[in-house]
């Protein structure tokens, strides 16, 4: 099946070919001579003109202009002269032209914080703030303490604090659907004096800016400062789905993926029809190095796995408008018919696919015995170097490092049968694909995490490739490798303190993945991945079929290898 899709999708690109080189690409810039011309809405006017300044520094040969607009002009400005627009979302609805390409760049999110040793942090934490509770919380004085909010017997007043902000005021009233007229609160000026007011008192709550709680040092929430979970189900607890806001990386995932009420946040879009080369350069400089800028004017950045994907759907678009208009009706009836015989493949093979599993689940084994895995399973050793694609590298006194896969990986794959390997002697790249390694038929592939030479194999594990599961960091090493660019790819490796971190935030990656990777299985595998109560099995991927392992591979594995492209770049 895997073949027949890829050479429909060769026949979809010989087609495409065919097409484009039939008639050129002529390059077109704005009629005003400008080499980009920015068309902003006065919100944004602010933080198009940083961009604007930013990148003409960085590139003198550039011009960059910026004006602002009307919503009702936008649309014509930008289909007229192959403009670049950047727009929020009160006038992007105005803005669905199928010519023009639509990427968010950032997002204005307003978030509820509290003091971090306010004593009713632990209840909190576990049951919650509902959305009626907090409407009452904001619109009632009289009833304003924590006894009421939490329902127990403590009525310590609440301190809430307000910031009359346009924004804030805007999402927050839409979120509880209220009017602003009826929020009652202690007001201050602005997110910093909000966030000082609320350290010093542990009774206190607030709505502020997510870019106002951010250290940028840690890259974490501010010290005293914590995010007030929401109970969005209103049924007393915080489920497993809600569990996004004891850490900060976790949340901004979460908001990402939509686990936290969309309308407390609002998102930034670019909207051009990618017409030149430089404005493709402009956009995806906006995307990567000039994500930096949006906190300085009160907005949050995007995900770097998040950017990624918009870079590549800028890509796409750019591929799709170099096709004339003429013959784009041409290439949308190949297009359609290439995808019908696909999905008709597609359904076909998984029907297959249902019914052998049909007769095989009462096989899968569902042993209550298996281990939890969480943090507190894996082993991170001082001294190693951990790479996002979960191998692992120490140097050695020679000068020659060993690589290794690292104890996450090796227990979410169970059991390994047999490793592919590199020959001695080969030259690798860091980020090429370095080793396989298969559990009875399902394949992961891993990426190198340095560049370098082989100089050995680890013998051992041609005849016992399990020696990875037993001891990942000792006897289970697959190659000796002498670095070429070590003193710069080393820079980009985690040391354990930062690995810890990073391993809790892949396990939310994990629990996310297979929730929607197992949907999809009509409750055939959950029972052999969670123990009673949510908690993953240890040997998560060993009873799925390769299927889903394809999927953890270009949906897990594959995307952070993308990363450190933009972190040397």
């Amino acid at each position: 099946m895997k073949r027949t899709i890829i050479l429909l999708i060769n026949l979809l690109l010989i087609n495409y070919s065919i097409i484009n080189s039939a008639v050129p690409v002529t390059e077109v810039n704005s009629a005003t001579g400008d080499s980009i011309r920015i068309i902003s809405t006065p919100d944004l006017y602010n933080l198009s003109i940083t961009w604007a300044n930013e990148y003409n520094r960085l590139n003198p040969a550039v011009k960059v202009k910026v004006i602002t607009v009307e919503d009702t002009k936008m649309t014509d400005n930008l289909l007229k002269e192959g403009n670049i627009g950047f727009v929020s979302n009160e006038f992007s609805p105005e803005l669905n032209n199928k010519s023009l390409v639509k990427v968010v760049v950032g997002r204005d999110i307003i978030v509820p914080i509290m003091n971090s040793k306010n004593p009713e942090a632990e209840d909190i934490s576990l049951h919650g703030i509902s959305t009626a509770a907090l409407i009452q919380l904001l619109t009632n004085t009289d009833s304003r303490n924590w006894g009421t909010l939490l329902n127990n017997s403590h009525n310590t007043p609440i301190h809430f604090y307000w910031i009359n902000d346009a924004s804030i005021a805007t999402d927050l009233t839409e979120y509880l659907n209220t009017d602003k007229k009826l929020i009652k609160g202690i007001e201050v000026k602005s997110g910093e004096e909000m966030i000082s007011a609320i350290k010093n008192d542990p009774y206190a709550v607030g709505f502020c800016k997510m870019v106002n709680i951010l250290d940028f040092k840690t890259q974490g929430i501010i010290e005293n400062i914590k995010l007030l979970p929401i109970d969005r189900n209103g049924n007393n607890k915080i489920d497993y789905n809600e569990k996004i806001y004891d850490d900060f990386n976790v949340f901004s995932r979460g908001v990402w993926i939509g686990k936290y009420p969309k309308t407390l946040f609002s998102s930034i879009y670019s909207v051009s029809s990618i017409q030149s080369e430089t404005e493709m350069a402009f956009l995806k400089w906006v995307l990567t190095d000039g994500q930096q800028f949006l906190y300085g004017k009160g907005y949050s950045d995007l995900l770097v796995t998040e950017r990624q994907t918009a870079v590549d759907k800028l890509y796409s678009a750019k591929i799709y408008s170099g096709i004339p208009l003429n013959n784009r009706s041409i290439f949308k009836v190949i297009l359609l018919i290439i995808s019908a015989i696909v999905i008709a493949g597609i359904t076909m093979d998984t029907i297959v696919k249902y019914i052998r599993r049909s007769k095989e689940s009462m096989r899968i084994p569902g042993n209550a015995s298996q281990k939890v895995l969480d943090e507190n399973s894996l082993v991170i050793p001082g001294g190693v170097y951990f790479d996002k694609t979960h191998t692992w590298v120490f140097m050695e006194q020679n000068g020659v490092v060993k690589v290794g896969i690292d104890d996450f990986l090796q227990h979410i794959t169970g059991t390994i049968t047999r490793i592919k390997m590199k020959g001695q002697g080969e030259s690798v790249k860091k980020g090429e694909q370095i080793l396989s390694i298969i559990q009875n038929g399902k394949q992961l592939n891993l990426y190198a995490p340095i560049s370098g030479v082989i100089r050995e194999q680890n013998k051992i594990l041609d005849t016992n490739s399990s020696v990875i599961n037993s001891s990942p960091y000792n006897e289970g090493w697959i190659y000796k490798i002498e670095p070429t660019n070590w003193l710069r790819e080393n820079q980009l490796l985690f040391m354990a303190d930062k690995q810890k971190r990073f391993i809790k935030n892949e396990f939310s990656r994990l629990k996310d993945f297979l929730a929607m990777a197992l949907t999809s299985e009509s409750g055939l595998y959950p029972q052999v991945v969670l123990q009673d109560g949510g908690e993953l099995r240890d040997g998560t991927l060993s009873n799925l079929g390769p299927e889903i392992w394809e999927d953890f591979q270009t949906k897990f594995i594959d995307p952070s290898r993308q990363i450190w492209f933009y972190e040397i770049f």
